[in-house]
């Protein structure tokens, strides 16, 4: 993904919040689909370990795919991965412009992260994964389930999967967020973004947020 100076991300820390507000993420790899196109699996991706300065890059990322889907068998360990989450985004209508004529654009936040990654077929690292992975999640719900009473049924089915470990070696972000527009077309798009309903999350609390940061 190609970085654009103007619409870097603002900081670390909204990159981390968006990877964890959005973990189901694409897991691509090189090869396997027809005519040798990248292979694509849509699968959550939870944070195991941050890097040491509070990034991504030198931090881990687990995921786990069905073991019938046959992308975990083209991949070898060290091989490099792509895992893109993506964020909020929605269609920016030129009514929203205070000048005409002009065109349409679409605001959005992505972040694309670069692994290595490590392929854990045995059903104790199958464990840990889906573990982990309903504790993540489960700590978004109001009331957060408990999964004490299912681990064995989780023991029972853990087989059916295959799960991947993710050492990040490079972080990409992209906040596109009408930054380029002045402050009161920024207003314009939020409301326009509200009264449609912001159907691709809450870009417009991003565009509020963000956009006028620059």
């Amino acid at each position: 993904m190609h970085e654009f100076e103007r619409y870097r991300a603002p900081s670390q820390d909204e990159v981390n919040d968006l990877v964890r507000a959005h973990p189901f993420a694409l897991i691509v790899s090189n090869g396997g689909g027809a005519a040798d196109a990248p292979t694509v699996t849509h699968t959550p991706v939870i944070i195991e370990r941050m890097a040491h300065d509070g990034g991504f890059v030198g931090g881990e990322l687990l995921g786990h795919i069905a073991r019938k889907n046959p992308q975990w068998e083209q991949l070898t360990d060290g091989e490099s991965v792509l895992l893109v989450f993506t964020g909020p985004h929605g269609y920016v209508s030129p009514t929203a412009y205070a000048d005409d004529p002009n065109v349409p654009t679409w605001d959005y936040a992505a972040v694309h992260l670069t692994a290595r990654v490590t392929v854990l077929a045995d059903e104790e690292s199958g464990m840990h994964v889906v573990t982990r992975t309903v504790e993540e999640l489960e700590r978004h719900e109001q009331v957060p389930w408990d999964m004490t009473a299912s681990l064995a049924t989780f023991q029972r089915i853990v087989g059916g999967i295959v799960s991947f470990r993710f050492e990040i070696i490079e972080q990409r972000a992209v906040f596109k967020l009408s930054q380029d527009k002045p402050r009161e077309v920024r207003q314009k798009v939020v409301a326009a973004a509200r009264a449609r309903g912001c159907p691709y999350g809450d870009v417009a609390s991003m565009v509020e947020r963000i956009g006028g940061e620059r």
